[in-house]
């Protein structure tokens, strides 16, 4: 018997949030790529979003939030996801990407709800400590 995994739903391809780290379709993320400033010196490499998800290079996804895009920055997650060298290419600068996502971030997460516990009774490891 062959199993398929699920990779899409319903609504289009599903990717993950490089911020909370939830899966999403790609109409509720925003599509972020690493690009070079003019003279392509070390500290002029940026996070461009890429909102119409057409641009070349790799790209990362994120929920159009200021609490995923302050986890990502707490995680690092930029560079890992994008692949981008910051010893060789210096940091990459995010100001372009908290511009984009100003006037969105009045709108709370819309992220699911983790999932409940059936017991609410704490669970002992066998510790004497208390």
């Amino acid at each position: 018997m062959v199993f398929q995994q699920d990779t899409q739903r319903g609504d289009g391809p599903v990717r993950t949030c490089v911020g909370c780290r939830q899966k999403a379709s790609t109409r509720e993320l925003l599509r972020l790529v690493a690009r070079s400033g003019p003279d392509g010196q070390a500290g002029s490499w940026y996070v461009e979003p890429d909102p119409g998800g057409s641009a070349p290079g790799r790209g990362a996804h994120l929920h159009p939030t200021a609490a995923c895009l302050e986890l990502a920055e707490r995680r690092r997650a930029f560079a890992r996801a994008l692949r981008h060298d910051a010893q060789a290419h210096g940091a990459l600068d995010l100001d372009r990407l908290r511009r984009h996502l100003a006037p969105h971030t009045t709108a709370p997460p819309q992220h699911p709800a983790p999932p409940q516990t059936q017991s609410s009774a704490p669970i002992r490891n066998g510790s004497t400590s208390s």
